[in-house]
């Protein structure tokens, strides 16, 4: 199985990093396992201009189409996100909206393989779980539009550093078993 494990936030060694290294760890047997950063992309903002609804395609060349080819590769795509004032990262953000020519609210449309898989991991500062669930609800209506069928998620609450992820281990752990190895 192919397994993307996309680190939601422009910072390559924090909390959100260290859980990617988790889920890496916990579901590479077996399987083929590529973990990615967004901020490894070079995404550029969405101009709003829908020539995409038409084409299916857009007319800026950037690394949009190369983070899109993990999405085709993957048969399980896992998000791990932290919270920036309640949602996504603005950098996830500028490439969800970037992802309007795959989106299946309009024809013509790109298309990535059918029947892929994915799981959202949320984490954030505070202790109240509202906050994971608008996370995992963006990623989710994401995936929605991208076809992907969702099917698991955590949320992860008084994690600001990496030595706070030490606690939730098992957690995490465990996610991946009934989860993403199910």
């Amino acid at each position: 199985m192919n397994i993307l494990i996309i680190n939601c936030s422009p910072v390559k060694n924090g909390a959100t990093s260290e859980i990617v290294n988790l889920v890496n760890t916990y579901t590479k047997e077996n399987n083929d396992v590529r973990c990615v950063c967004i901020d490894d992309f070079d995404i550029k903002f969405c101009k709003g201009c829908r020539q995409c609804h038409t084409t299916a395609e857009c007319f800026q060349k950037d690394d949009t189409e190369k983070l899109i080819e993990h999405y085709k590769w993957a048969d399980r795509i896992v998000s791990v996100s932290p919270s920036y004032w309640a949602d996504i990262p603005g950098q996830f953000k500028v490439f969800i909206d970037r992802c309007t020519p795959w989106c299946n609210t309009h024809e013509p449309h790109a298309t990535i393989p059918q029947g892929k898989r994915g799981y959202v991991i949320a984490l954030r500062t505070g202790p109240s779980m509202p906050e994971c669930e608008k996370i995992i609800g963006s990623i989710e209506h994401f995936y929605g539009h991208l076809e992907i069928k969702s099917c698991g998620s955590l949320g992860l609450c008084s994690v600001e550093y990496k030595e706070d992820v030490t606690s939730r281990v098992d957690e995490i752990k465990s996610f991946c078993e009934k989860n993403i190895l199910a």
